[in-house]
């Protein structure tokens, strides 16, 4: 399947949206350049989807009630008027090539509908850049397994999703390619790492993605795209081919525009992989009989998760949750989570940490990017240089120092101590709750360029880090909106408990299906 990407003899990549109308995305040439600032138009913000949800579109399709072309012209028809302005791809399949492809697979059980996957997850289709220009031709021999097991029941790869360099980060503006862009306002960020994934279901160029979570890198873009993002429980779904950051927190999860659709991709990519040393011996993932229910289910609403900062509106709307849950049939307690505050500096000590040894691999000599020089040192310091970005290179030199000589275990060690203590003060939470319940972000979507400062930053993740720390699944739906944005409602379950948190989750989706 060919790139849709047009390329002009300068080396800048060039999209037509409309005749007289472009945008310009510099390429790499000899040296780094920067990125002209085009005109934006203004996007409406989607309506509740823009088209029906992947578990209905399958169905019609298999009533015969409607065909895969009529989907991607749907589809592509989206691609043509909003990816100018979202820049949600950093590579496409050509609508033809995949309607071809189709013909071969109308008798698979997903009849060749296409899926959109993070440019960090690996395909043989397209390059797999990490939005780096380290990467930027580097192609995988192999599919990652989540990718196979999709192939195998007949999902077809329609692109890869733009995200943070290496996904590092929380807006998508660390894209060597460029920013991402939020359909909702085109003047804010679509959050991050996996930005490219939520803008693109968002906007309706994408019928479901697969992301990254880290610390919160799909429920986090989610949130603030206003469509639903999914962590399973770490070793849940295999790792194999998910370009590592960092090993023991990678997560790969659907974003899509409901539970339901989450769920049946969590079906679908779940399981053991002998090739993965961090799988779980879980075969498989019955979610067959799933049904929205809440009734019964204690929810712990965390002191720590309602900060004063989070403003009245979006405090009032959490009290809007509790309501509603409790009027579904929930008992909503408050519960402490004190180690809450040491969550943060833990993960990026970890993180930052396991970040650096794990680029330390791209040296220039065994993967894409080599900048000539008269020496294998000067070789690997000026490719290294040239190839990553500002922030990962910040993230290297934290991790490195974390792990060096003297202060590993003052540091690193440490850290790793209050991973523990994070993980047996959930599982002492969850002797007395069900469920936990809060935000997923301070903030709305922010805009761009706002958070200047990499704290700042760092602090969009402040409720999707300690699940993460501790290995458990979180979901985070659409509830409402505060200053006119989606704001997402997350919940949060034990270890390998997605059937309770999904059944939940689509419960409460469904009562604020009109917000």
């Amino acid at each position: 399947m060919a790139r849709q990407i047009l390329t002009d003899a300068q080396g800048h990549v060039e999209w037509q949206s409309q005749p007289g109308w472009r945008n310009w995305q510099t390429r790499w040439t000899q040296d780094p350049v920067g990125y002209p600032t085009p005109v934006w138009v203004q996007i409406p913000p989607p309506a509740k989807p823009v088209q029906p949800d992947l578990w209905e579109i399958h169905e019609k399709i298999e009533r015969g009630e409607l065909s895969l072309e009529a989907v991607l012209d749907e589809i592509y028809g989206n691609i043509r008027e909003k990816e100018p302005k979202i820049h949600a791809f950093l590579a496409l399949a050509e609508k033809e090539a995949l309607c071809a492809a189709g013909k071969n697979l109308r008798a698979t059980k997903f009849f060749g509908l296409p899926i959109a996957i993070k440019d960090n997850i690996c395909t043989t289709e397209f390059f797999t850049t990490c939005a780096s220009r380290l990467l930027e031709k580097y192609r995988s021999p192999f599919d990652a397994t989540a990718v196979a097991r999709l192939k195998a029941v007949g999902f077809q790869v329609q692109g890869k999703t733009n995200l943070d360099e290496f996904a590092m980060g929380s807006s998508t503006e660390h894209s060597a390619f460029g920013p991402t862009r939020n359909p909702w306002d085109l003047e804010r960020v679509p959050g991050g790492s996996s930005g490219g994934s939520a803008a693109a279901v968002a906007a309706g160029e994408a019928l479901a993605a697969l992301g990254s979570d880290t610390g919160g890198s799909v429920r986090q873009p989610a949130a603030l795209c206003g469509v639903v993002g999914l962590r399973p429980t770490y070793g849940l779904v295999s790792r194999y081919g998910l370009v590592a950051f960092a090993s023991s927190l990678d997560t790969i999860g659907p974003i899509t525009r409901s539970v339901r659709d989450a769920a049946l991709l969590l079906s679908l990519i779940a399981g053991h992989d002998p090739k993965d040393s961090t799988s779980l011996p879980v075969n498989t993932l019955d979610l067959g009989d799933l049904s929205p229910r809440i009734s019964g289910l204690r929810l712990g609403l965390p002191r720590e998760y309602l900060p004063k900062e989070l403003g009245e509106e979006a405090l009032n709307l959490v009290d809007r949750w509790c309501a509603t849950a409790e009027d579904l049939g929930a008992e909503v307690l408050e519960i402490s989570l004190p180690l809450t505050e040491y969550a943060l500096p833990a993960y990026y000590l970890i993180a930052s940490a396991e970040a650096a040894a794990n680029l330390a691999r791209y040296d220039g000599v065994r993967y894409t990017l080599r900048v000539p020089a008269p020496g294998v040192v000067d070789m690997i310091a000026q490719s290294r240089t040239l190839g990553f970005g500002p922030e990962v290179k910040r993230r290297i030199a934290l991790g490195t120092f974390a792990l060096s000589a003297g202060y590993y275990d003052q540091y690193y060690g440490k850290a790793q101590r209050v991973r523990t203590l994070i993980a047996q003060e959930f599982q002492k939470a969850f002797e007395k709750v069900d469920l936990i319940m809060g935000p997923t972000s301070p903030t709305p979507a922010f805009k761009l360029g706002e958070k200047a400062d990499p704290l700042s930053m760092y602090l969009s993740d402040l409720f999707t880090i300690p699940s993460a720390l501790a290995g458990l699944p979180a979901i985070s739906i659409p509830a409402g909106k505060v200053a006119g944005l989606p704001f997402g409602l997350q919940l949060i379950a034990p270890r390998l408990a997605e059937k309770r948190l999904l059944s939940a989750a689509w419960a409460l989706e469904e009562a604020f299906s009109g917000d």
